[in-house]
């Protein structure tokens, strides 16, 4: 039954994918609701081996379970099939032992891998009759279903549906008229307060997380689809994948974490203080007036009941693709910690032919981080550009930089007056950098024990190229301190925003040749 796949999923032909190892098993097994103690892999092993126990009661049920697809009719099935098999072979081996005439004493064990399966033989599962196709049943996993948006589809799936839905955002504030507003505020100042002027909601949800959730699943399928299998001992096929999938599960805690804050936090009570609230009691608070409370001051231009569906989507959307983007940290964060695990236990290491393997798969995983961890910090930027513009006393976000250039150069003076609003937006865009930046450093740290392991094979250009990289993430990360706390902060905003795009085409930042030897260097 293990080597025909019973109960393990089946294709359009109602053909299992392939056979039990002892590793799916034990999976299989240990997901088992109702089985808190689990099974230890060992034993699962010891039944594939010429055993004497054999099988035990409690385990059989389990298997039972497994092979039934939880099914409890199908289940009952299998437990009573199996334990007349035990019986048999219990009975076999006394025959056996007390040299019994009626067995071959000379025959060979009973083991799966003694077993000739005919591959166009089936062993259909208890549950598949009629050409009824049953699955599995497995419990809800947060963190194989956030893996499975990244894995599955096109390259292009995610990054069009987000893209869409902020698409779709932008022209619902055109129908709704609140797309350009100019509105006075508390000073008189007269400010820009519409929906597309506000870069945290186009620019962000219309470009950058795009590139984003682009670079991550580039990466995830890179490392999921060949590149594990090159540094794994299980290599290419259902164990390798198998594998990968219980490393994720193990980051379970860690996405529903993410998604309690990005979900019912920074959406649903953020949506409720900074727009349903306001807009009930017809009071914006401490919050400057913008595009989300327009209705309160211009009912004649959007309703309340308008506004509250139109911001209730929008937060809505932005939490979801926010957790989204924090589940692509928490992979980013996972394949760094697998490739570093495989890559102390693979014989790679020293054999001569993938002897660098584990030290140009580390690059390059450390390039696909890198690129998304300039991104997320660009992300951050956006969030506090338009939060710190929303204190300023410029009409808009584009006036608001050039006269901090121009106040440098002496031909403009800054202005020194900040509207005191409260923007919980700083403190988002802040927790943003700091997990970006604590996934970078942990692949970076990783990847430097792959490269000191290796020795000096490609040392000297490969510290350099990391070196670069941790220059470039400290300058964004520089960039977004200094937003609107120093005058001139949009110079060095400009040369960040350059880097950063160098950084996204050339994430290997390679401006330096280096010979073997380390020693004679051109530029290119």
């Amino acid at each position: 039954m293990s080597a025909a796949g019973a109960g393990r999923p089946t294709d359009k032909d109602g053909i299992p994918l392939g056979p039990w190892t002892p590793e799916l098993l034990a999976t299989a097994i240990t997901q088992i609701e109702a089985n808190r103690s689990g099974i230890e892999l060992r034993t699962v092993q010891l039944w594939y081996q010429d055993n004497e126990k054999g099988i035990s009661t409690e385990n059989i049920r389990w298997l039972a379970r497994v092979f039934g697809c939880d099914d409890p009719k199908a289940t009952s099935e299998w437990q009573t099939e199996l334990s007349v098999a035990r019986a048999r072979l219990v009975a076999r081996r006394r025959a056996l032992r007390a040299g019994s005439d009626g067995h071959d004493a000379h025959s060979p064990p009973d083991t799966v891998q003694n077993a000739a399966i005919d591959v166009d033989t089936v062993v259909p599962s208890p549950l598949a009759h009629k050409g009824e196709v049953i699955w599995p049943r497995r419990r809800f996993s947060l963190a194989r279903t956030s893996e499975a948006v990244f894995n599955r589809g096109s390259p292009l799936d995610l990054s069009a549906s987000v893209f869409a839905g902020a698409v779709a955002l932008g022209f619902s504030s055109y129908f709704l008229g609140i797309h350009s507003i100019v509105f006075p505020q508390a000073n008189g100042v007269i400010k820009q307060v519409g929906y597309l002027w506000a870069p945290n909601w186009t620019l962000l949800f219309m470009v950058l997380m795009p590139l984003y959730f682009v670079f991550v699943r580039d990466l995830v399928v890179y490392w999921r689809g060949t590149r594990r299998s090159l540094l794994s001992p299980e290599g290419e096929g259902i164990a390798n994948d198998d594998m990968w999938v219980r490393k994720v599960a193990t980051f379970s805690v860690t996405y529903w974490a993410a998604f309690l804050v990005c979900l019912p936090i920074a959406t649903v009570l953020q949506w409720i203080d900074r727009c349903l609230g306001p807009l009930l009691t017809r009071d914006t608070g401490n919050y400057p007036v913008e595009w989300a409370r327009m209705a309160i001051e211009r009912p004649h231009i959007i309703s309340i009941p308008e506004a509250v569906a139109f911001t209730g989507f929008a937060y809505l959307y932005m939490g979801a693709v926010f957790f989204l983007f924090f589940a692509g940290l928490i992979l980013l964060f996972t394949i760094a910690h697998d490739s570093w695990e495989l890559g102390r236990k693979s014989e790679s290491w020293v054999d001569g032919e993938y002897q660098c393997q584990p030290n140009q798969v580390g690059l390059k995983i450390m390039r696909g981080i890198f690129r998304c961890c300039i991104l997320g910090l660009l992300i951050a930027i956006c969030m506090k550009l338009q939060s710190t513009f929303m204190l300023s006393s410029e009409s808009t976000i584009t006036a608001w930089l050039a006269n901090d250039f121009l106040s440098v150069l002496g031909n403009h003076e800054k202005a020194s007056d900040w509207l005191e609003y409260s923007m919980p937006t700083n403190y988002s865009s802040l927790l943003i950098v700091l997990a970006t930046c604590t996934v970078f450093l942990y692949g970076l740290m990783r990847v430097q024990a792959v490269l000191r392991q290796q020795g000096d094979i490609g040392r000297g250009r490969n510290w350099r190229e990391l070196g670069m990289m941790l220059a470039l993430i400290a300058l964004l990360v520089i960039v977004y301190v200094l937003i609107g706390a120093v005058a001139g902060f949009s110079i060095l905003l400009c040369t960040g925003l350059l880097s950063a795009i160098y950084g996204l085409i050339y994430p290997s930042i390679d401006t330096w040749r280096v010979t073997d030897q380390g020693e004679e260097e051109s530029v290119s």
